[in-house]
């Protein structure tokens, strides 16, 4: 069944094993995050030694799932040579790291024989996705889950598939 997706939160609370995350748009237009997409823009960097500087309250909800015992794994799907935002989320993925997310990377032309969903999703304790929606350009345009498990399925595949394909972090070089 497809309905509108509650706060993410709630979806993270909820989670008790697992939860991935695939993303595969070179750019994301985030009114919430292009003051720390100028800021980086301008040369302002997180301080690694100072978390009140990194993302939050997500790597707050981040740090309460993992200590939780939830695996959280994001894989991204990226073009290269990366986009100037994907190089934005590069410099700032060590805090996602920190905060106990596992993350991996995967270039676009690795990816041409994976069955991929046409969106970007997360998918919550294997059964329950939710999809996110975007423009062209990169505006967020909403979401909404499904516990259908043809669907749940079929992301799970999709992102194990890319996770077998894709370099962890510390080993990727943009």
């Amino acid at each position: 069944m497809w309905r509108s997706a509650p706060p993410f939160g709630e979806l993270l609370s909820g989670c008790r094993k697992s939860a991935l995350h695939l993303e595969m748009r070179d750019h994301y237009d985030d009114p919430d995050e292009a003051p720390r997409v100028e800021a980086w823009k301008a040369g302002k960097r997180p301080d690694p030694n100072n978390r009140d500087s990194w993302w939050r309250p997500w790597l707050d909800m981040v740090s309460e799932t993992v200590g939780r015992g939830v695996e959280i794994r994001r894989a991204r799907i990226v073009s290269e040579p990366v986009s100037e935002y994907t190089r934005y989320l590069y410099d700032g993925t060590f805090a996602n790291i920190a905060a106990g997310e596992q993350i991996r990377w995967l270039p676009r032309k690795k990816a041409s024989g994976i069955a991929l969903p046409g969106n970007d999703f997360w998918l919550f304790d294997g059964r329950l996705v939710r999809f996110g929606y975007f423009s062209g350009e990169g505006a967020y345009l909403g979401d909404e889950v499904t516990d259908d498990p043809a669907v749940a399925k079929l992301c799970a595949e999709a992102f194990e598939s890319v996770w077998s394909k894709a370099t962890p972090h510390e080993e990727y070089k943009v």
